[in-house]
């Protein structure tokens, strides 16, 4: 059999599964809550391989002794903060795991193979950030992703800042608070007040940021100022679709949504798919059919194949051989 690495790297952490590359579905994966350190020079390679190359042996010591022909690893940041990782990945991970082909792609590129596969279309990934990507299998366009303070619009961490804003709106007594979602503020991060010095401190204020996007879809189905804000993330997920959809004139379009925001279900779903067909009637939102650790695991198998379709692009999707191969 030829066997295949996918790994995917995030905010949450690291996911390894190693699969047969004839039949992906067939995998067995680890995973870490320790996300991979991002530095001065981006993401650290020395950091990702630290934990990857213990995860990929235990893996392999289960299989016993195969052959890893390919790996593909999609990581967050890979396009604007991977330069550490196309410099070092390719050497080291040949030289450790005798693989000759490496891809190196873009998360949001690994969540669109987990949800469409190798055919046209678009996806709008969104977990604390939201990018949207889309292809005709000849070039990539993309929208957003550019970060808490840029962009990310309609993400968990921009609907959770909406959500805290309304809430210290209430504390003071300014218009357009809710005091829905200040008690939840309280019940979450204590008073109020403090939430200043909780918040700016933190090195990871998106997730921060994010982790109160639930309680705003809680609120939305009595608060109105908590279901505004989900109407407006709806409308912001259609503008970054439709940055990347072909106009009407090209045809449909299908548009997987994928990642952890969309499991916060009707409060989002609902006014998210009223905004498609009201103003994308030609795009047709589906569910993902699975998520950018099952990319990694088929972007590896069909590169191992020599069967990859999807578009290189240098920080998006780069793809390398070894010397031997």
């Amino acid at each position: 059999m030829t066997w295949v690495i996918g790994v995917d790297s995030g905010g949450s952490g690291l996911r390894v599964a190693l699969a047969d590359a004839t039949d992906p579905a067939r995998t067995e994966s680890v995973s870490s809550r320790e996300p991979v350190r991002t530095g001065p020079s981006g993401i650290e390679a020395a950091h990702l391989l630290e934990q990857l190359l213990p995860m990929a042996g235990e893996l392999l010591g289960r299989a016993g002794d195969v052959q890893v022909s390919a790996v593909a690893i999609g990581a967050a940041g890979m396009a604007t903060l991977g330069d550490d990782l196309r410099a070092v990945l390719p050497a080291a991970l040949e030289s450790s795991l005798g693989a000759p082909r490496l891809a190196l792609a873009a998360d949001a590129v690994t969540a669109y193979a987990g949800a469409l596969g190798q055919r046209p279309g678009a996806v709008v990934a969104a977990g604390t950030g939201m990018i949207a990507l889309g292809t005709d299998l000849t070039r990539w366009a993309r929208a957003d992703g550019w970060g808490h303070l840029l962009g990310d619009c309609g993400g968990g961490a921009w609907i959770g800042r909406a959500g805290l804003e309304a809430a210290m709106r209430a504390h003071d007594g300014r218009s357009g608070g809710s005091a829905a979602l200040l008690h939840r503020l309280e019940a979450v991060f204590g008073p109020a007040a403090g939430l200043p010095g909780q918040l700016y401190p933190r090195t990871d204020r998106p997730a921060v940021l994010a982790s109160f996007a639930p309680e705003v879809a809680r609120c939305a189905g009595t608060d109105p100022v908590a279901s505004a804000i989900l109407r407006e993330a709806a409308r912001q997920i259609v503008d970054t679709a439709a940055a990347v959809c072909p106009p009407a004139e090209e045809g449909p379009c299908q548009v997987a949504l994928t990642g952890g925001l969309f499991r916060m279900g009707d409060p989002l779903l609902v006014p998210a798919r009223q905004e498609f067909a009201r103003r994308l009637p030609h795009v047709r939102a589906i569910p993902a059919a699975g998520d950018p650790l099952v990319g990694a695991v088929l972007i590896a198998a069909e590169l191992a194949g020599g069967t990859l379709r999807l578009p290189h692009h240098p920080q998006l999707l780069r793809l390398t051989v070894g010397q031997g191969t």
